[in-house]
């Protein structure tokens, strides 16, 4: 099982490497994490359809993201069901 998962995550990560960063509005309120887990520590809190730009699509579970809000500028994880059907593909 965990063999699928790398696999899928070295296509997504690949398949991604030529794009530029893609906004993406979320669909609920969601922490942005310094970490791919729920254990991190969470760097910003993006309200229901803030604006971010997707710069990775790193895990199953996680994408990149780059978040402005309030004048500063945040790099972190969120995790894909933020965004709904979109940010599972």
């Amino acid at each position: 099982m965990a063999s699928c998962t790398a696999v899928r995550d070295e296509r997504l990560r690949t398949a991604s490497a030529n794009r530029t960063p893609q906004p993406h509005t979320t669909i609920v309120d969601c922490p942005v994490y310094d970490g791919m887990t729920k254990a991190s520590a969470v760097l910003a809190q993006s309200p229901t359809g803030t604006v971010v730009q997707v710069t990775d699509t790193i895990s199953a579970y996680f994408v990149k993201v780059r978040l402005d809000q309030g004048g500063k500028t945040t790099t972190g994880y969120m995790d894909r069901r933020c965004f709904g059907e979109r940010g599972s593909k």
